[in-house]
């Protein structure tokens, strides 16, 4: 479910963010990032159209990396995490090689009532060979200067890019929503009127396409050396 200038950017009153100037990368590094989120301000649901997150939902995707392939399985739980006064949707996120899974993850998201979807963090895993274990990119929102940010904007529009996650030198990616209304096949079926976004990240090179569907959510991923594609939703 994770994911990457700018001029000011009002997505909501909840939001204030400096300005990062259309310079690049260096220069949204280097800007200021403090959103204020105000707890009364969001709902106990996350319904945004092209991002539904319902409660016992499960996609599956299939993930080429190179000459890697990989199942993905993201389960929407019944759980909730408070951060920062905010009551979260708990998605779990696992990637599997071989019916192996290879990395575990755990994701925040909550809604506000303007209809912009937050991303308030992440509890990740990597498992290597040997028995290690990473746990290198989870960061929380509030905590150690991590900060959240729009997922998902409530606005369906072409927009200036703005930031996804803010965990200081560990997340810091950022989005854009590039179209609407392009089309999109993927195993799982066929969509028109989908929603695409251009996402990066200040830490790497390169960036990736993704398509959401309204009513179903992510569909299609490509990015310079992976593709991933749903396959499957397995409903409540």
């Amino acid at each position: 479910m994770r994911r990457t200038t700018l001029v000011a950017i009002a997505l909501t009153p909840l939001l204030m963010i400096s300005p990062v100037s259309m310079m690049g990368r260096a220069a949204a590094k280097s800007a200021a990032y403090l959103p204020v989120i105000d707890p009364a301000q969001f709902q106990s649901t996350v319904d945004h159209p092209y991002f539904p997150l319902v409660p016992g939902t499960v996609y599956h995707y299939v993930e080429k990396d190179g000459r890697k392939a990989l199942d993905n399985e993201v389960t929407v739980t019944h759980d909730t995490k408070v951060i920062m006064g905010v009551t979260c949707v708990v998605v779990h996120d696992r990637m599997l090689m071989k019916g192996v899974v290879v990395e575990d993850t755990y994701d925040w998201y909550a809604q506000d009532k303007q209809g912009n979807v937050w991303y308030f963090g992440e509890d990740t895993r990597e498992f290597h060979a040997k028995g290690k274990v990473s746990t290198e990119g989870s960061w929380v929102a509030g905590v150690k200067g991590g900060q959240p940010g729009i997922f998902m904007k409530a606005e369906i529009a072409p927009s200036q890019p703005y930031r996804q996650e803010y965990g200081p030198g560990v997340a810091e990616d950022m989005g854009q929503i590039a179209a609407v209304g392009d089309s999109v096949s993927v195993p799982y079926g066929s969509f028109t009127g989908c929603l695409r976004t251009k996402e990066w990240s200040l830490l790497e090179a390169g960036s990736t396409k993704k398509w959401y569907a309204r009513g179903v959510g992510f569909v299609r991923a490509e990015g310079p050396h992976e593709l991933a594609v749903l396959v499957g939703v397995d409903k409540p």
